[in-house]
């Protein structure tokens, strides 16, 4: 008898452990959400920034094949 409510018992700790584990990550999640929500990542840059990458003029317009390359290459 006693081994069994042993049993039950840890069991008990371990379920209450998980639990509280998983409700802190939870709620950690919920706070890092809320932390980045009001970030705004598509702002224009302020200060001395430059821009990275600056397309080339051309007068025609790319064909399909150029495109697909385009997209390969740089994954836009």
């Amino acid at each position: 008898m006693k081994s069994w409510l042993e049993a039950i018992w840890n069991t008990l700790k371990v379920f209450v452990l998980f639990m509280g584990c998983t409700l802190l990550f939870y709620y950690g999640i919920l706070w890092v959400s809320e932390e980045y929500e009001s970030y705004h990542r598509y702002d224009e840059p302020k200060g001395r920034a430059v821009k990275v990458i600056q397309m080339e003029q051309v007068n025609e317009q790319p064909t399909w094949f150029d495109r697909l390359m385009f997209f390969y290459h740089y994954g836009e």
